[in-house]
Parts: C-alpha cells; structure tokens; sequence
C-alpha cells in the first residue's frame, strides 16, 4: 500500500523512454502567442495578468534588477502550468522531483549571488556581518550568515516539493478512501468525495502560491543584490 502511494511520484515510461521530459516541456507549449492584428481574448487576459504580474514583482526592485523581470516572469509561468496539469488525471508533475526544483532554485539563487558580486561587492559582503557586531562575535556571525545563504536554495527546492508532495499524498489517500467506502456506505462515500473534492481547490490554490513563492523570493534575493 505504502509503495502505491509514492508510485504517483515516480517518472513514468512509454515503450522504454521516459515521459518526464515531455512533462516538463508542456508547459511551453500552452503559451498562446499568434501574430494577429487584434489578439484574441485569452491572449489579452493572459498578457494582463503578465503585465499585473510583472508590476507586482518589479515594484520594490531597483532599476538594475528589472532585466530580470522575463526571466522572472518565466518561471513563474512555468511553474505555474507545470503545477496545475499535474492535478490533472493520468498525469504526471515534475515538480515533485527535488532535483527539478533544485536546478530550477540554484542556477537562479547563484545568479542573483553572483549580479550583486559584480555590481556592488562590498554591499553584497556587508550582509556577511551586521553593523555594530561585538569582535568576538564576528566569526560566528560571518559562519551564521554563511550557512544563510547557502541554505537558500536548499528551502526554495524543498518547499516547493514538501508542499506539491504532501498534497498529492493527501489527494490520493481520500480517492482511496473514497472508492474502498462506495460498496460498504456509500452515504460517506459521498461526503468523502465532496471533500476530495475540496482538496482539488486547495491544491489548485497552493500550486498557484508556490509558484508564486519560489518567484517571490527570488525577486527579493536580487533585491538584496541590487
């Protein structure tokens, strides 16, 4: 029982290859962009929701940190898609995979490290040590400040797999519930479906915040670095 319920996790295969990279390119394809003279009305509400995006995200930023607000923004994009189809049936969401998530979060996190190296190294080593620090707490401190920032991207990667983990598990533990109850009650059968139903809200609604966490933090990563 225990391995059926973590099966959902595993890459899937088709004829020996494996389906994951066409999972994790499908997103790309669902981006509707045509050249036309008047754009349709998906088009216009998705370039909206872009523009409000791109505004909501580049406002406390500096105006060496809005080049980044494309790259930004497509990953937000991405994750988004990538989130949402895989609540969809008999499919399958990479971003339960840490290593995803974890070549997504440290290319960017070492990314915005290394735009404040170049740009203002001393503002970027002064978040090392706080001012007014005692001497004989320096070295602590510069060792605390160190495992901070490293740890960055380890919490970006493992929040996004902790919470799209946890609630696919939960998902998958009410249907099994939901269908074992249907011969012997079915009155509970029912109330378990209609919360099993809920649950599919809520995790509509937590692949859309964690998506828009990971690009969240990372807008003010390069804050710090800018």
């Amino acid at each position: 029982m225990t391995l059926n319920l973590f099966d959902q996790f595993s890459s899937p295969h088709l004829l020996g290859a494996s389906l994951m990279t066409l999972a994790m390119l499908m997103p790309l394809t669902l981006y509707f962009s045509t050249p036309r003279i008047i754009p349709s009305r998906t088009i216009v509400v998705q370039e909206w929701m872009m523009l409000k995006f791109t505004k909501q995200l580049m406002m406390p930023a500096n105006l060496t940190g809005h080049p980044w607000a494309l790259p930004l923004l497509a990953i937000m994009y991405y994750l988004t898609l990538t989130n949402l189809l895989g609540l969809l049936p008999y499919t399958f969401t990479p971003t339960t995979h840490l290593s995803l998530n974890m070549g997504l979060a440290v290319p960017l996190w070492l990314m915005t490290v290394l735009t404040g190296l170049r740009n203002q190294p001393a503002h970027a080593l002064a978040h090392m040590l706080p001012l007014g620090t005692p001497t004989p707490l320096i070295p602590v401190l510069i060792i605390i400040e160190t495992v901070s920032l490293l740890i960055r991207p380890l919490a970006l990667g493992v929040r996004l797999t902790a919470n799209l983990t946890a609630g696919h598990l939960l998902m998958m533990l009410t249907s099994t519930a939901t269908l074992a109850l249907m011969p012997l009650t079915p009155t509970t059968s029912v109330l378990t479906m209609l919360l099993l139903l809920l649950l599919t809200g809520l995790e509509a609604a937590v692949a859309l915040i964690q998506a828009y966490v990971f690009t969240l933090l990372l807008s003010l990563y390069l804050q710090e670095n800018t």
